[in-house]
């Protein structure tokens, strides 16, 4: 979340190079659980800063971050169990089959939420000015992201409740 908070802060002292190299080691290690995923993230954000432009590479952060989350997360649909059923059995080590089906639509909605947070966190690495891009990946991002947790909570409370 600090990230591009970070980077906009520290852009004009820096340069994009010194913030680019932070944020590749960041992502591989910050993700040690999709490591290789992780590592390719940071080559190709080094290989954009290298021949197109050093801040989109460092822009790109946050596109990276969506697009590993968005690999683990269709992964888990494809070679189960979904993410989403892994942490429930945490809780509920007898899901119930109506559980495993909401567990892997639930799964699959956040997939679509990494993939239109990821378009636009790319539009903005792409488009908008520094501010604008730093508000949207520092704070608007985790905001939908809160706001989705919070009305998974609300229909998975629903749906218990008609259970």
């Amino acid at each position: 979340m600090a990230w591009p908070l970070a980077v906009w802060w520290l852009m004009d002292s820096l340069g994009p190079w010194p913030l680019l190299l932070v944020g590749c080691t960041l992502i591989a290690w910050r993700l040690p659980q999709a490591r290789a995923l992780a590592i390719s993230a940071a080559i190709t954000l080094l290989l954009v800063g290298l021949l197109v432009d050093a801040e989109l590479g460092m822009r790109g952060y946050p596109v990276a971050v969506n697009a590993i989350m968005l690999a683990v997360f269709t992964t888990s649909l494809w070679r189960g169990p979904p993410i989403i059923e892994r942490l429930a059995r945490l809780r509920e080590p007898d899901l119930p089959a109506s559980g495993v089906r909401y567990t892997r639509r639930v799964t699959q909605a956040w997939c679509m939420f990494f993939v239109i947070n990821g378009s636009i966190a790319a539009w903005t690495a792409c488009y908008a000015d520094l501010s604008t891009w730093s508000l949207y990946n520092g704070a608007i991002s985790y905001v939908l992201m809160g706001l989705m947790f919070v009305g998974e909570w609300c229909c998975r409370r629903r749906m218990r409740s008609h259970l």
